[in-house]
């Protein structure tokens, strides 16, 4: 709550208070009177001692009064602050590979998990950015389309795992899907982020013609090469001898993901442990951050007629203590 005075320059007339308060208790202290009376029995009956102690109530009374009209007619008001945020808002696609070989456990605890938690972190620190999801391995499907839901987004990435598509690595079908996903968008700018950690194999699209796509629409690509460098080990599951591990050699095609990026105006990274992940997405999230123009507003409302009754009340109380008990005799 912000409170103010609308005519604040009122206010200087309170200075005029200890002037007043100087006037009556230190001038007047001393200044006497007399009245003859023919027959002062009747003065010697009354309760003068009694209500003589309170022969300063009324100018004390009149001086709150005074107060109280200054501070009304400063016109006091209470107000509310809320603001309007206009913001332009980023539409952004995560494509994520989901193919076996992003098992591997160069990165901890391996690729997979560790780009879902990392990707999962990225849009939860998001604003007013709408996100998708597109996954893919030998094809590529949407998973989620862009929403402002960011909980939803963050669910169905701790949900994915290897083996819900054909094995295979087909990266020009996965970005493809992304940009068809964010081809009708009106977002001032479109982003895809692309996570990978092979070669395209599959699909009827290879990367660079479905980075050519992007680029004749103003999508920009985010390209991500996740694996260590020389071999890594990956687990197996056989049926018979239950799990063991193999080496594999890392092949990512690096070459055509920057590529792809470069088309587009976008970048290459390659992340090769959690850490330089994770430094990757906050270098595209500083990238790609969103203006915010915040435009503040205050409505004020009156309070004048509170002190203003209060002195009407003291003045009131003035009148009516002055005419009974504080009576003055003549």
């Amino acid at each position: 709550m912000i409170y103010r005075f609308a005519d604040p320059h009122y206010l200087l007339l309170l200075l005029a208070i200890p002037v007043l308060a100087y006037w009556h208790f230190y001038r007047r202290k001393g200044k006497t009177g007399s009245v003859r009376y023919s027959n002062v029995r009747m003065l010697a009956q009354s309760d003068v001692t009694k209500t003589g102690k309170y022969h300063n109530v009324l100018p004390v009374l009149r001086m709150l009064a005074l107060m109280a009209l200054v501070v009304a007619f400063a016109r006091p008001q209470s107000g509310v602050s809320s603001e309007n945020i206009v913001t332009e808002g980023i539409d952004i696609v995560l494509a994520l590979d989901v193919s076996s070989s992003m098992l591997a456990e160069d990165i901890e605890p391996n690729r997979i998990e560790a780009a879902k938690q990392v990707a999962a972190d990225f849009v939860r620190g998001r604003r007013n950015d709408r996100i998708g999801l597109v996954v893919f391995a030998g094809a590529a499907f949407t998973q989620v389309p862009l929403t402002l839901d960011y909980d939803v987004v963050a669910t169905v990435l701790s949900e994915l795992q290897v083996g819900i598509i054909d094995d295979g690595t087909a990266i020009g079908m996965g970005l493809a899907t992304a940009v068809k996903r964010l081809r009708d968008s009106d977002a001032e700018s479109r982003v895809i982020v692309l996570l990978t950690d092979g070669r395209n194999n599959r699909g009827e699209i290879d990367p660079v013609t479905a980075a050519q796509m992007a680029q004749a629409l103003g999508i920009k690509i985010y390209s991500i090469g996740a694996g260590t460098r020389g071999n890594a080990r990956i687990p197996i599951d056989d049926p018979r001898l239950g799990r063991r591990y193999a080496s594999m050699r890392v092949d990512i095609d690096e070459t055509t993901l920057r590529e792809t990026a470069a088309l587009t105006g976008g970048r290459y990274f390659r992340a090769t442990d959690r850490a330089s992940l994770e430094g990757i997405y906050t270098e595209i999230d500083e990238l790609e951050t969103t203006e915010i123009e915040v435009q503040h507003f205050t409505r004020y409302g009156e309070l004048f007629h509170l002190p203003l009754t209060a002195g009407l009340l003291l003045v009131v109380l003035e009148v009516a203590l002055g005419n009974t008990v504080l009576r003055k005799i003549p």
